[in-house]
Order: C-alpha cells, then structure tokens, then sequence
C-alpha cells in the first residue's frame, strides 16, 4: 500500500475495533447505518479470518471490540470469537437488537467472557417498536432485559431519536428505568445510509428537540446515580460540526462483514478512496500506511474555509460522509457548520421539518430490507452512468 506523499503525524494505536460479523438483520429500521447496498455484499470473513484481526488489533493496542452487524447473533461462532476477544484482553461490547438471545446464548456469551451488551430499542409501546423495526420486537426485547440482568451484565439501552419517537422520551426513560439499564443512549439520528434516505420523514423540530433534552434533564436530576443517561445532539440543529469518530483514523477502526476496514462505519460510500481488507493487508499496514485511512487525518487535507478556520483542530472539519451527501464533496466543510458554503442546505432541511406535514403523504419510509437495498442500489449505478 503506498502512503500519501505528505502523509499526517503517525497515529497512535486503533483504541476501538468495532467488528461488524454479518449486515443479516432481522430487523427493517429506518435510519439503520449499514450501507444502502448491504445485499449485495453477501461475503463474510470466516472465523479464523476475525480471530486473526481480533490478534493483530490487540498487538497493535486495541482494547475494546464492539461485535456488531447487522444483527451478530446471527453468527454462529459468536461465543469462539467472544472468548478469542476475551482471553487476548479486550473489553467486549455486544451491541444487539435482542433478536437470537436467549437465556441459553446468554450462558454461553458469559462464559465466553462477553463483558457488556447493549439493547437497541425503538420506542416504549409494542405498537411504536414493532412499526419502526418493522419486526414484532417488543416483548421479545422486554424478555432479553431480564436476561441481561439476570447474567450480571451492565445494560445499555440504546433508542435512536427522530421524529417519531422523540415526544415520547419521557416513557422512553420510564421504560429504561423499569428494566434496570444502567445506561440508557439517547441517540439522535445522525443522516446518512438509510437515515439519509429518510431525512425528510425523521428530522425533528427545534421545539421537540428542545423539550426532549428538557425531559431528559429531569430524569437525570430524578435518577440521580441510578442510571446515566447520555443524550446525543443532532448535527442538523446544534450549528456544530463534530469531530468524525473522534477524529479520522485516530481511535476507531470498523471492519466490516467482507473485511473491508473502515475508519468510520460509513466511511465506504466515499468516492476515490480505496479502502484495504483484512483478507490482503494486516492490520497494522491498514491502520498506519493505507491511502484509506491518511486521507483525511489530521488538518493537512483541508480546504477553505476550513484550513484557516479557528476550531479546526477542535471538530477537525466535521463528518466526511455528511460533507459528500450534501455537499457532494468528502474533503468539503461539514455542511452542519454555519461557515460552510453548503449550510443553506442543511438550514433548508431544518425548515422543511419545522414545516412538517407533507412528508409522510411525498415521501414514504423507505424500510431497511433487500428489496429496497437492490434497488437503491440499481437507482445509484444508474445516476452514476448517467
């Protein structure tokens, strides 16, 4: 692999391997980030392919591994990778939607030496959750709380917020305190892949953003040490970039089902860049040398207004992928940021969602399922040709 002429400062070591087993979901969400065109990629790395980027990750300094998809249990070697992960030293995270986790997977996960598991659900009724995943999910995830609890394990709740889950925070909360989560995630929706599809059907109002973080703060205040509750701000509203996974190719690196790294989950929709498999290239050469991961370390990449921009070594130019599906340029300022040419763009999304109405009658949810990802993809090749 060749590294790029004026290449970034080394980085130090990959601290997080977010490991993506399989895009196989039971699930259908709509503002999913596995890629537009996950059924065409059927190809996944074999067991012993993830226990040797499982090695090569921890000899090269990282300590955490998320096991995510798609849906992960769905692998059916799951618990040989947990305990790989567990007796090389990683701190593991499963991050699932419940779907496969029963008391029995759960003994042999702990066993394994799984250390953490966070639930995704998508609203506080049956009727709002099973709509959103488009899968009857909702007492079955109920049953894997207790589950969850019952095997020790710190629980994480994760909701994604949008703009038809967002007035119901306050049940949201009620319900994570119910079942005992720790933690509960409160994510608003950042847009892209499927999200992205979906924008102008799940993009909030200022005013229930508003009320929904005011809802928050008072749980906080209410749960005191019980549980924390972290409530992640949208990029649309806040008027400020963040940092791309805490900076690109700094801490995080994702490989996917096919072993494709990635220095963000979504990184792989980005045009002109070639991005290296772990099937061909170890870790170590992915991590430090790869045209994929040097492109946009550090602030040398940057144009205007970025390049003399104050804040850019704080956001260092926001998220690539919200730069290319709005401004149709990766190496352009994050849109979200007031300084960017293309922010009307984002300012105009904000407005049409405080206008509302329409958007459900125009602009159907696209629900994740093969059937849309093959045409989706049919629809891009098309734009692309012409």
């Amino acid at each position: 692999m060749n590294t790029p002429a004026s290449a970034p400062p080394r980085p130090g070591p990959p601290l997080w391997l977010l490991a993506e087993l399989t895009y196989r979901c039971p699930l259908h969400c709509v503002f999913c980030y596995n890629p537009i065109d996950f059924a065409e990629q059927t190809q996944e790395l074999s067991t012993e392919d993830w226990l040797r980027v499982l090695r090569e990750g921890r000899e090269l300094g990282a300590v955490q591994c998320g096991l995510s998809g798609g849906e992960p249990l769905l692998r059916d070697d799951l618990e040989v990778i947990v305990a790989e992960a567990r007796r090389l030293g990683y701190y593991t995270n499963l991050l699932t939607s419940g779907v496969g986790f029963t008391a029995e997977r759960a003994q042999a996960l702990k066993a394994a030496g799984l250390d953490h598991v966070q639930l995704s659900f998508q609203d506080s009724t049956r009727e709002m959750n099973d709509f959103l995943s488009h899968a009857k999910t909702f007492e079955l995830k109920r049953r894997v709380a207790q589950i969850i609890k019952s095997q020790g394990w710190p629980m994480v709740m994760n909701v994604v917020l949008h703009r038809y889950n967002i007035d119901h925070i306050d049940r949201i909360i009620a319900l994570a305190d119910e079942l005992g989560a720790e933690y509960i995630e409160l994510a608003n929706t950042q847009y892209y892949s499927w999200a992205f599809v979906n924008r102008q059907q799940l993009l909030p109002t200022r005013q229930q953003l508003q009320r929904a973080e005011a809802v928050t703060n008072e749980w906080r205040e209410k749960l005191a040490s019980r549980m924390r509750l972290f409530f992640v701000a949208p990029d649309y509203h806040d008027g400020k970039p963040k940092k791309c996974v805490n900076g690109w190719g700094s801490t995080f690196l994702t490989v996917t089902p096919d072993g494709t790294a990635l220095p963000c989950h979504t990184a792989k929709m980005l045009p002109g860049l070639a991005f290296p498999n772990v099937r061909e290239h170890s870790v170590r050469d992915i991590w430090f040398d790869s045209e994929g991961f040097n492109r946009y370390r550090g602030t040398g990449w940057m144009k205007q207004p970025c390049a003399s921009c104050d804040q850019r070594e704080q956001d260092l130019g926001g998220c690539r992928c919200q730069a290319y599906l709005i401004a149709n340029d990766p190496a352009a300022a994050d849109p979200v940021c007031p300084k960017s040419p293309h922010h009307a763009l984002v300012q105009e999304a904000v407005a049409q969602a405080e206008r509302g109405g329409d958007a459900v009658i125009e602009h159907p949810l696209v629900f994740r399922d093969p059937a849309q990802s093959r045409r989706l993809a049919r629809e891009a090749a098309a734009d692309t040709a012409g």
